[in-house]
């Protein structure tokens, strides 16, 4: 594996995000498909999150965020953007469980807030920050 340099992005769970990438379809799918809420690190955040497919959209919920602030967030979307362009996907939604949270992370709100999520009531799931982004034309960081 690499070491990471000042300019480059965080590991995921040790991995750069062109090395997770490089794992088989199989492995990938293993990890980022099992519907399950797994824990994982990204630099020095610990971030409780799961994801799935639904239709033509690759759904992303995080839970829980502890620690970061050196590009964990930006990491994570180039990652799951490049992922969702290989299995053909037209977009990925994004739910941030942030709403209610008993200690609050207020950067990550602003943050959220000034990317463009919004608070949605989404049957199944609860009040969320959510964003549905289009993969189509946009490029991969």
């Amino acid at each position: 594996m690499s070491d990471p340099t000042p300019s480059s992005p965080p590991l995921l769970e040790g991995y750069t995000p062109d090395e997770l990438l490089a794992l088989p379809d199989a492995t990938l799918d293993a990890i980022a498909l099992s519907g399950d809420a797994l824990v994982f690190r990204v630099g020095s955040a610990e971030i409780l999150g799961r994801s799935g497919i639904a239709a033509d959209t690759l759904v992303i919920e995080l839970g829980h965020i502890d620690g970061g602030g050196e590009g964990a967030l930006p990491t994570l979307s180039a990652v799951a953007r490049r992922y969702a362009r290989r299995r053909g996907l037209d977009a990925i939604e994004w739910r941030v469980h942030a709403v209610h949270c008993a200690r609050p992370n207020l950067k990550l709100r602003r943050v959220l807030l000034r990317r463009g999520f919004a608070i949605h009531e989404i049957p199944g799931v609860g009040e969320c920050y959510r964003q549905r982004v289009s993969i189509k034309d946009t490029s991969d960081e």
